[in-house]
């Protein structure tokens, strides 16, 4: 077996993240099998896009907590209950939740799940918290060995370790690791990813506060998959009174879903247009 490069690369691997993605298809359909799947797999078609939107957290894991002490799930799964309805709406698009409910599920299952599914696009969804609470704005990442700045890097870290909620806490990921796993996302993907950071942070843009320099990148294991342009999207900092309040209000999470609606057409009216020149 130790000949064997899809086994060497599951072992790497492993040790930071665990490679569901590298699984045989038997394998990652019984993960889309699992309640928190929302629809059967089903294979991709050039009418109907499926979007994978993953809010992140969920069950014993609040993710960052407000200092009024609003928990990150709750407000990352009702926007992105928001942006599903009105994706599904628009007649454009096939959408399906990594949790559809208020439960823990896995970094490597919610990646299994848009795999399994043959997803088009996966938007993982957070607010997260700083010690600097003055901090606020939105940012969108993507996935990379080296993180762009400190900030992304200590966030990347803090989202990382959302499976010590699980069974058993995972290990550091090392930097050889996080190199290996960049170097296994296709180049297409990679290319795809940064189309779509740069609709989602040119629409957010038009309608929110950003941060400096929104277009970030980080070794995030739930931006893992080799063929599905993925982005994690930081819709404010639950350690910013501003923000946090703003998404407590329905009205508000409603334009942050207005607003990544706008994104995602835009991503695919792109990639359409491409396709058009290449033929």
């Amino acid at each position: 077996m130790a000949s064997d490069p899809a086994f060497t690369r599951r072992l790497l691997l492993g040790h930071g993240f665990g490679v569901t993605l590298l699984l045989p298809a038997a394998a990652r359909a019984e993960v889309s099998r699992r309640p928190h799947a929302a629809n059967p797999p089903r294979a991709r078609t050039a009418t109907m896009p499926l979007v994978v939107l993953d809010p992140g957290h969920g069950g014993k894991d609040p993710g960052a907590i407000g200092v009024s002490g609003t928990y990150e799930k709750h407000v990352a799964f009702a926007t992105a209950e928001v942006l599903a309805s009105r994706l599904r709406a628009s007649g454009h698009y096939r959408v399906v939740l990594t949790r559809q409910t208020d439960d823990f599920i896995a970094l490597d299952d919610r990646v299994a799940i848009a795999e399994a599914h043959g997803a088009n696009l996966f938007m993982s969804m957070h607010a997260d918290a700083l010690a600097n609470h003055a901090v606020r704005g939105a940012s969108v990442y993507t996935l990379a060995a080296h993180a762009s700045d400190a900030q992304s890097a200590a966030l990347a870290t803090r989202e990382n370790q959302a499976d010590r909620f699980g069974a058993a806490k995972p290990a550091d990921i090392s930097p050889q690791v996080a190199e290996i796993l960049s170097s296994l996302v296709a180049h297409e993907t990679r290319v795809g990813s940064a189309r779509l950071q740069q609709s989602a942070v040119g629409s957010l843009g038009q309608d929110f506060p950003l941060l400096e320099n929104p277009a970030r990148h980080a070794a995030f294991a739930v931006l893992k998959a080799v063929d599905i342009p993925s982005v994690l999207v930081e819709m404010g900092f639950m350690s910013n009174p501003h923000d946090e309040a703003a998404l407590c209000a329905a009205s508000h999470r409603s334009r942050v879903a207005a607003s990544l609606h706008r994104a995602i057409d835009g991503y695919f009216a792109s990639a359409d247009h491409l396709t058009h020149i290449a033929g």
